[in-house]
């Protein structure tokens, strides 16, 4: 009998939550930005959920939020007409700051139906994709040049050198928003009817699919590690998913149905209880 997803909870935002990122691994784990529309973006622990702080000086609902490699760093950008960047250290003091390999802005832009690619040197466009819908979401992939795109319902990979099309994978409903695995054995997307999707990403069959949001995902990354990925949704909260379900990992424990009694045994496999971090 296969086991329930139980995801973790992240409450604290009183808005929507339209964005996230993950930060790589450090010394001390690694963390999560949320992006609001209350204006207050959140950074917590990564693999908990665990809050360690709120960025304030916004006046306006903040669309966009990103960490850097190392976590010393962190950026936004929101609705006020102001991009704001946290110079002091968020984690390690005196630790250096390192950039990743790309940054995605600088290389490719969405604008209503199309995505542009840029030269960052010469800041001239290169070339240009024209699609069906608006975009809903990109994400690239360093390891191995790729991007991720979602129209409508489609999921689309790119190689994001040449924007060559790799392969399209269509959802059940509208997408708003697609994450790769970091061995890009499967990818996992969220939409507008709530759920969370996990597909292989070799046969596009979809695996599971998920239910604990109450209202559309805005949002869902991959942790670095792939242990989990993060949703954010309309309902004002983030949630954490394990990829492997029932692996003890952060505040998930596995618990054996043979350390249990009878009755508990037929609740861990029957009901999905939610984890507040």
């Amino acid at each position: 009998m296969a086991m329930r997803q139980t995801p973790l909870t992240c409450s604290g935002h009183t808005r929507p939550v339209v964005d996230l990122a993950f930060s790589g691994i450090t010394p001390y784990g690694y963390f999560l930005i949320s992006a609001c529309k209350d204006g207050k973006p959140m950074l917590r622990q990564g693999d908990t959920g665990d809050w360690i702080g709120t960025f304030l000086g916004h006046k306006g609902a903040v669309w966009g939020a990103t960490l850097n490699a190392d976590a010393t760093k962190a950026a936004t950008a929101a609705a006020d007409f102001t991009a704001e960047r946290e110079l002091q250290p968020l984690i390690q003091p005196g630790s250096p700051s390192h950039h990743s390999h790309l940054n995605l802005m600088e290389k490719a832009y969405v604008n209503e139906k199309a995505l542009l690619l840029w030269d960052s040197r010469s800041m001239e466009e290169v070339k240009t994709l024209m699609f069906e819908t608006s975009v809903s979401s990109m994400e690239y992939v360093a390891d191995g040049e790729i991007l991720v795109i979602t129209y409508g319902k489609t999921v689309a990979f790119y190689n994001a050198l040449s924007l060559d099309l790799i392969k399209t994978v269509e959802a059940p409903a509208p997408i708003n928003s697609a994450s790769l695995h970091p061995d890009k054995d499967f990818f996992v997307a969220g939409g507008e009817d709530f759920k969370l999707y996990k597909f292989d990403y070799g046969t596009k069959e979809e695996l599971e699919s998920y239910k604990g949001h109450f209202g559309p995902v805005h949002c869902v990354r991959f942790s670095p590690d792939g242990e989990l990925y993060a949703s954010g949704s309309e309902d004002g909260t983030l949630r954490l998913w394990q990829t492997a379900v029932g692996k003890t990992y952060g505040l998930w424990k596995c618990v054996l149905p043979e350390d249990l009694g009878t009755e508990n045994s037929e609740q861990l496999y029957s009901t999905t209880p939610e984890i507040k971090a």
